[in-house]
């Protein structure tokens, strides 16, 4: 007779232990428990399924507080000019990541470059992918376009913005998530097979895939359209051009902040998966969401109070649009390694951000260099930095939970790891710069050619709301306003004489 040890759970091994002529008892026992066994499954992927469209609802809701970071980082003329392109890099990229997008990133199998299946999501769900996971990158693909818009604001053509947020979020945007993030990726630490250096390039949340992509593509835009009128003086001095709210910059950056607790921890895609068994069964996933939402929020905290502190040593004031910039480098720098490092590490990360920042904002001073809400040196500065943080932080024991399927994998430089993951991250560096700068480049150098990118100087001095959009987002007075000489209605009161208004 089989003992408790042996048995499958078959029904011939279970009727040896009911006795004679129980066949139809051990069916029926059997039978349960698989359909126990069934519904525990299927209750596992609706788990998964909820969290990850849970975190893309709160990485879709980032799109209004970049919406709302937008408008305060631009003077109020230009108010409903920048809202309406965070619109449509949502609703644009909605249908070009739909048609191509989504395809070209994860449309596997396929070689290492590109995607070929699942064009227009024919074939979803499958084994592989459910539509949540199309919902989940689509929100990615508009924030990397998000990014690009407020580097070339105040000044271009609404045109300009829908061919460039078509071509970023279809084509150039999702070949890069190919590279990183798909199995069959060239450098993805999802491809066990054929991992660059033995390693592949851990980029968990998009440092490189998401911010750098779209700080680079920001950087070619401003730099082939110009700084703004008024930005530099005629002696090349820089000349502040302020935006007209900090409540809106404060409001898009908490708004941002909370959209990231979607973006970092939930780039994890499912959270029902145990790492202990026995007494450690307590520790799973679950675990590592929580760690790489503390790790988000202390480079997050680190770099706001280096910014702070930085930029009052250099300014003389405490400004809170500063450290709300500072804030969201930390954020971008962590995105990487949020998942594999130390809580400790990421207050290094958000501290090197920071410094990072204020030195790429003093960099675009000195070579007069217009982004007005910073993104290109926040989005690929940071972004940059984060990649090497990563490569230089990474724990062996977090690499090997977040990214099984091969054992032994290279990490972090300073954590005894040696340099193998350093080498994959400088090469993923080097290769974002040289794709976007190729594709996004030419197109916006062809756009201006065929003067489609910027406005003209009229509109740019009347802004855009006026001229391109019908009338102001709401009721204003410029600092301008305050220059022009003033009507004003007094009453000149003498005694015992009746009052009469007098104009000055």
């Amino acid at each position: 007779m089989a003992t408790w040890a042996t048995l499958d759970c078959s029904s011939a091994q279970l009727a040896q232990l009911l006795g004679p002529n129980n066949t139809a008892a051990a069916d029926f026992i059997c039978s349960q428990f698989a359909a126990v066994s069934s519904k525990l499954s299927d209750t596992a992927h609706a788990v998964d399924t909820t969290y990850l469209l849970f975190s893309a609802y709160l990485v879709f809701s980032m799109q209004l507080g970049f919406a709302m970071l937008c408008a305060g980082s631009v003077r109020a003329k230009n108010t409903m000019n920048i809202m309406l392109t965070n619109v449509l890099d949502a609703a644009t990229g909605g249908i070009f990541y739909y048609l191509f997008g989504f395809a070209f990133a994860f449309g596997g199998p396929s070689n290492g470059f590109i995607g070929r299946h699942f064009f227009g999501l024919k074939d979803i769900p499958s084994d592989s992918f459910d539509y949540s996971n199309f919902l989940y990158q689509w929100a990615f693909a508009i924030a990397a376009a998000g990014i690009t818009s407020g580097s070339i604001a105040e000044r271009t053509q609404f045109v300009a913005y829908l061919i460039y947020s078509s071509f970023l979020t279809g084509f150039v945007y999702p070949v890069v998530s190919h590279w990183f993030w798909s199995t069959d990726g060239w450098a993805s630490a999802a491809n066990t097979q054929n991992l660059l250096f033995g390693s592949g390039v851990i980029d968990f949340a998009g440092s490189g895939v998401v911010h750098m992509v779209g700080g680079i593509a920001g950087l070619w835009g401003a730099f082939i359209e110009g700084p703004r009128i008024g930005r530099f003086d005629h002696s090349g001095r820089s000349v502040a051009l302020r935006g007209h709210s900090a409540s809106l910059v404060v409001l898009g950056t908490f708004l941002l902040w909370f959209g990231w607790y979607g973006f970092n921890p939930g780039s994890f895609n499912k959270i029902l998966s145990p790492y202990g068994t026995g007494s450690m069964s307590y520790y799973g996933q679950w675990s590592a969401v929580g760690r790489t939402a503390v790790t988000t929020t202390l480079a997050g905290c680190t770099a706001a109070l280096t910014t702070l502190f930085g930029k009052r040593i250099l300014s003389g004031h405490w400004n809170v649009t500063d450290v709300c910039n500072g804030l969201l480098g930390g954020f971008a720098a962590i995105t990487a390694g949020c998942s594999v490092v130390e809580p400790w590490a990421a207050i290094v990360c958000g501290f090197v951000a920071a410094i990072v920042l204020i030195s790429c904002n003093k960099l675009a001073e000195k070579v007069k260099y217009d982004d007005p809400l910073e993104a290109a040196q926040l989005h690929g500065g940071c972004g940059a930095w984060g990649i090497i943080f990563t490569a230089l932080f990474a724990t062996k024991k977090y690499v090997n939970e977040v990214y099984g399927g091969k054992s032994d994998r290279p990490y972090g430089l300073f954590m005894g790891g040696g340099g193998k993951m350093l080498g994959a991250h400088l090469i993923q560096i080097v290769v974002i710069i040289g794709w976007v700068s190729a594709t996004m480049g030419p197109l916006f150098f062809v756009l201006h050619k065929l003067k489609l990118l910027r406005i003209s100087a009229e509109d740019e001095m009347a802004g855009m709301d006026l001229t391109r959009h019908g009338g102001f987002a709401y009721v204003y007075h410029d600092d301008e306003d305050s220059e022009k000489p003033t009507t004003i209605q007094l009453r000149k009161v003498e005694p015992n004489a009746s009052s009469t208004p007098t104009s000055v």
